[in-house]
């Protein structure tokens, strides 16, 4: 599995790191909460193992703007917040198991591999379509008519959005919430520049435009 460690103890995470890819993981590390939710929306990961407590973002704050933003890997919580109600706290923000510092890797090595084996969700869609736009969600393939689009991972979130909300319009800062877990309205083009990019690929080469922009409001897909 692909799997993303977020702690910033850097004796903790390289103890953690050397265990998982001595049992055959492909790991990544980072020691701070926005660079974890940059990694989560940007690159696509199997399992997250992420700490409660860390600089820029906290665990919580993260787990919840991953689970906003359609990412829908398990999660493991790392914490030394052992009480009842810090526990629930973290599995109602959107983390599936919780385990107590200081801890045996051989227990987090069971906890991942019971992760690992859950079924997806009865009903969950693994392939949305829009018109002749198909997207499969468990191989990271799109095509349209049939013929493969290369996507970068985050045009792939941004078109993954706005395949799931289908006719609806979606302003920008729905978009940078979603696709970019930004909350606020930063000073920048980058929803712009990433729709460009998109049309580019999904609508140019084509007879018919999926992507529509709705002046004033945002853009939506549209079949």
């Amino acid at each position: 599995m692909k799997i993303l460690i977020a702690e910033d103890d850097e004796q903790t995470a390289q103890y953690l790191r050397r265990g998982l890819e001595a049992e055959g993981h492909v790991v990544d590390h980072v020691a701070d909460g926005r660079e974890a939710l940059m990694q989560a929306t940007m690159q696509p990961y199997d399992l997250f193992v992420i700490d409660r407590m860390m600089p820029g973002l906290d665990g919580l704050a993260v787990v919840k703007a991953m689970r906003a933003a359609k990412v829908s890997a398990p999660v493991l919580f790392l914490t030394a917040l052992d009480g009842v109600d810090d526990r629930v706290e973290g599995l109602r923000a959107g983390a599936d198991d919780y385990l107590v510092k200081p801890f045996a890797f051989a227990e987090l090595s069971a906890r991942i591999q019971a992760l690992a084996r859950r079924p997806q969700m009865q009903g969950e869609e693994t392939v949305l379509r829009a018109g002749d736009l198909e997207m499969d969600l468990v191989r990271r393939e799109v095509r349209r008519s049939g013929q493969k689009i290369d996507l970068q991972p985050r045009e792939f979130r941004l078109l993954e959005h706005l395949m799931r909300n289908k006719g609806r319009v979606q302003t920008r800062t729905m978009l940078l919430e979603a696709v970019w877990g930004i909350h606020f309205e930063p000073n920048t083009s980058i929803v712009e520049t990433h729709m460009s990019r998109l049309r580019a690929k999904i609508d140019k080469p084509f007879e018919k435009p999926l992507l529509h922009t709705v002046r004033g409001a945002g853009y939506k897909l549209q079949p």
